[in-house]
């Protein structure tokens, strides 16, 4: 294990592992340092530079999230050049984009909102220009919005380095750079998988869940935790409720394993089901030719009576098992320990698909 070091913030003697980044230090220490383009389990790219401190001996502003520590570092976050400069960068992402939080999906969860309200700005000293990209609206799932894009390329990392679909990416340079699929195509028409990680990654609404549109504002909306129905991962994610109806689904990095945070397009766009005017909700049993409501009992009594009796005429053979992808991994061994322990008989299979 190695050595910690010890380094100085705000006046404040901390200590912190060789390998961290000064924000890394400030963290671990609950000293708060602001950051857009940063996203945990990504490569550190330090392009806003939101996160700058003064760093005593340098030559100029740093960013915090690319800044390796050292021994005896001397550190300033709250200082006029770091808030100056904060204030610059913040102000300019403002004016270059058309961010109407009025309409826009992430009201109440932006973070270049939150940046504005923190650095106490009441309007940007640069006049408003909005790029005028039309609003990508071409798939089901995901809106995207490039006129509100802050260019912090948490979206190409969350889909390149995690994900690794490697769909998106900057184009262009200068003021007309840009985030998208290759050739500029939109995402129906592109190599994307519709995993959605882009959407949670994204700090403003530049990318967003269309199902969710006009469903619910953020301070509205219940988070509640539960495992992905779809296979047997057992992905943990998080239900937005509003009024009894699940309004999208986000994941969550940090419940840890199996997923960190990240789903599949099912898990994360494919939860429509359960609202559905057509789902089952109780046992159904054929009586005079007619499907009929039971009750499970009557269900498990009648499933019961029959293998029964055709495994007595017909011998255990007879009788085959089909499991099911949508179950988890503990329910199939149950249902095939089931059909071998209780049936008698090897004749189990499984779709091993939905």
């Amino acid at each position: 294990m190695e050595e910690k070091i010890r380094i100085t913030i705000d006046g404040r003697e901390v200590t912190a592992n060789p390998e961290q980044t000064i924000l890394e230090a400030a963290r671990e220490n609950g000293i708060f340092i602001p950051t857009l383009c940063q996203y945990a389990d990504t490569t550190n790219v330090g392009a806003c530079r939101v996160c700058v401190v003064e760093v005593e001996k340098a030559r100029t502003l740093v960013a915090s999230c690319c800044m390796p520590v050292s021994a005896g570092m001397v550190v300033r976050t709250d200082t006029k050049a770091v808030r100056d400069a904060q204030r610059m960068i913040v102000e300019l992402l403002w004016a270059s984009g058309d961010h109407n939080c009025l309409v826009c999906e992430k009201n109440g969860n932006c973070e270049l909102q939150d940046l504005v309200y923190w650095l106490g700005i009441e309007k940007p000293r640069f006049p408003i220009e909005s790029p005028g990209y039309e609003i990508e609206k071409t798939n089901s799932m995901i809106v995207r919005d490039l006129n509100k894009c802050v260019l912090c390329g948490r979206c190409v990392r969350a889909c390149n380095e995690i994900q690794v679909n490697e769909v998106l990416d900057f184009s262009l340079r200068g003021s007309r750079a840009k985030v998208g699929p290759a050739f500029d195509s939109d995402y129906i028409a592109s190599e994307c998988y519709f995993c959605g990680e882009c959407v949670d990654a994204c700090p403003v609404g530049a990318i967003t869940f269309a199902q969710a549109r006009f469903g619910g504002r953020p301070w509205e909306l219940e988070k509640v935790r539960t495992t992905c129905t779809y296979c047997g991962v057992g992905c943990q994610l998080d239900l937005n409720i509003n009024k009894g109806k699940i309004v999208k689904v986000t994941g969550n990095r940090d419940y840890g394993p199996p997923n960190q945070g990240s789903l599949c397009i099912k898990g994360r766009f494919a939860m429509d089901f359960v609202q559905h005017p057509d789902r089952l909700q109780r046992p159904l049993i054929r009586k005079n030719g007619e499907l009929t409501e039971a009750t499970w009992e009557e269900a498990y009594d009648l499933i019961a009576r029959n293998l029964s009796a055709i495994k007595e005429e017909h011998g255990p053979d007879s009788i085959a098992g089909f499991a099911s992808a949508r179950c988890t991994n503990e329910e199939n061994y149950l249902f095939q320990k089931f059909m071998r322990a209780v049936i008698g008989t090897n004749n189990v299979d499984h779709c091993a698909r939905l």
